[in-house]
């Protein structure tokens, strides 16, 4: 059974940082590209990130580039995204998925 469980969300002020991580199991983590979505409050699912399966391949949403970085460990099945210069506008949940399984999603919330 695959299951992606993310953590590290929170509250922040605007400026600030996060790492968001992403623990899969029930599958070969080494060979299946991952991504993070993100769902704002009332509005519809946007995709922010993915990185191939080897993890040398990255691409990322216009509206978080040159903040955010996704990068995965194969050792520890683990996708990381690293969250720099917070805005109100990334206040979201933030789930991890492959293919179409989902994670459970964590709570970012940039706020002062």
């Amino acid at each position: 059974e695959v299951q992606l469980v993310e953590s590290g969300g929170g509250l922040v002020q605007p400026g600030g940082s996060l790492r968001l991580s992403c623990a899969a199991s029930g599958f070969t983590f080494s060979s299946y590209a991952m991504s993070w979505v993100r769902q704002a409050p009332g509005k519809g699912l946007e995709w922010v990130s993915g990185i191939n399966s080897g993890g040398g391949i990255t691409s990322r949403a216009d509206s978080v580039k040159g903040r955010f970085t996704i990068s995965r460990a194969i050792a520890s099945n683990t996708v990381y995204l690293q969250m720099n210069s917070l805005k109100a506008e990334d206040t979201a949940v933030y789930y991890c998925t492959m293919l179409n399984d989902w994670g459970q999603g964590t709570q970012v919330t940039v706020s002062s």
